[in-house]
């Protein structure tokens, strides 16, 4: 979502960091090229203005002019008032009695009834909480049906469809289940517009003062832009938001919205979603986040996406393997499986820091999903016999394989390539030992410490 901001920046920051010593004029030289690369991000003027204003205060003094790495230190200041702007992280507030009554809130089409199951699946898997799902939209028939596949899927409760029932109606019944059938949490999928309209503003409100909702999230999509802005500001003075949540955070937004909405509706964003499966939703981190806009990575959020997706007892038997100096091709078909298990491979890798310096060639190589599923089809074009000793490989094996997979010969060698150069890795972390391994970190799996959630 802030690619192409987090570009911007760089360059920006790349020729600061090269002068030995800051003027004032160095840095309002740096502070119009950001204003410009925000605005162009689509964050709200007033929000720029304020922002920069506020750099440009912090940057000026002696401190920063006289310092030994002064450019590193204005990249230190921005990203502190990028955090301060994006406020602090914020979970649901769930302190209330039982059942506790969630109301989201948006436009048509931002993700709102899919964003519901995504916050019941997390608070069924990691708070352990008994969640009951409602729809509200009587105007989408698909919306109600909808909902209630997903709440399937996502293993919680779903409120039986009645005919005609009006939405408060709905709300008031949704609510009375939840106490007779002990739920502790009821989210309440509201409908929605294609544009903000009295009706829509009315029907949200009177929903909201017939069962009073603990949390009023708003759901905007994050390719909304400048509008998203305008949308937050409307709920939160007609109905009263106390969070948001982005939605498309995997796309091609320009990332203005997050930067504008915290500071224009003093609400916090709670949730980032980045595509349709139900664990696609992730806690908002504003400093996670504006390490990620300046290119410093968000390793933090890397290994925490790595102990909700790899298996322990995986980890252990291949740190057992690695520990006799053993790593064979199946080996690495299990890491490639670990790796898709993570997501989306360009996300993964925009965690990783200084990774904006190398775009281009990463988007040469076309890294994604399908070079993994292709390097995988190689190694399972394979006999057991060859995936165990790759020495077998020769010429004629490698035409077979080849076909097999439906790649050419090249994409065979640049795979045993890639293969013997991890296999030099292994050989070198063996010396640790299995006890070492698992206390240091397995490479690409296992985190210090060797236990997966503390």
């Amino acid at each position: 979502m802030f690619e192409s901001l987090s570009t911007r920046l760089g360059d920006i920051f790349d020729r600061l960091k090269k002068r030995a010593a800051l003027t004032e004029a160095d840095v309002s030289e740096a502070l119009r090229e950001v204003r410009v690369a925000l605005l162009e991000a689509d964050v709200a003027l007033p929000v720029v203005k304020d922002f920069v204003a506020k750099v440009k205060e912090m940057a000026v003094g002696q401190e920063v002019v006289r310092s030994i790495t002064p450019g590193q230190m204005v990249v230190k200041i921005v990203h502190d008032c990028l955090v301060e702007t994006l406020g602090q992280a914020e979970e649901l507030t769930l302190a209330a009695t039982p059942p506790v009554p969630v109301l989201m809130v948006g436009l048509q089409g931002s993700g709102k009834t899919t964003t519901s199951a995504k916050i019941a699946a997390r608070l069924r898997t990691l708070d352990r909480k008994k969640v009951l799902l409602a729809s509200l939209d009587i105007y989408r028939p698909a919306a109600q049906r909808q909902l209630e596949i997903l709440a399937g899927q996502a293993e919680v409760g779903s409120l039986p469809v009645l005919m005609g029932e009006k939405p408060v109606a709905i709300a008031r019944r949704a609510m009375d289940v939840g106490r007779r059938e002990g739920y502790d949490v009821v989210i309440l999928d509201t409908a929605g517009r294609l544009h903000i309209d009295e009706t829509l503003m009315t029907e949200v409100a009177d929903v909201r003062d017939a069962v009073h909702p603990v949390e009023t999230l708003l759901v905007v999509d994050a390719m909304t832009g400048q509008d998203a802005v305008n949308v937050a500001r409307e709920f939160n003075e007609k109905v009263g938001v106390t969070g948001l949540v982005l939605t498309r955070v995997d796309g091609d937004a320009r990332g203005g919205a997050a930067l504008s909405m915290r500071a224009v509706t003093g609400r916090p964003i709670k949730f980032l979603g980045a595509g349709e499966k139900l664990d696609a939703l992730e806690v908002f981190h504003p400093d996670r986040v504006a390490g990620r806009i300046l290119g410093m990575g968000d390793v933090v959020s890397l290994v925490e996406k790595a102990i909700g997706t790899i298996e322990q007892e995986d980890a252990e038997k291949l740190a057992a393997k690695m520990a006799k100096g053993k790593f064979d091709l199946d080996d690495m078909a299990a890491q490639f499986r670990q790796i898709k298990k993570m997501g989306d491979l360009k996300g993964i890798l925009g965690m990783l820091p200084g990774i904006g310096k190398i775009k281009k060639q990463i988007d040469e190589a076309n890294i994604d999903a399908r070079m993994i599923n292709r390097q995988e089809a190689i190694i399972l074009s394979m006999t057991r016999a060859e995936r165990k000793n790759p020495d077998l490989i020769k010429a004629s094996r490698k035409r077979r394989i080849a076909a097999g997979a439906g790649v050419s010969i090249q994409d065979v060698n640049r795979l045993l390539k890639q293969y013997q150069q991890m296999a030099d890795v292994m050989k070198k972390v063996s010396k640790l030992g299995k006890k070492g391994l698992m206390r240091h970190g397995l490479p690409g799996l296992l985190p210090p410490g060797g236990r997966f959630g503390g």
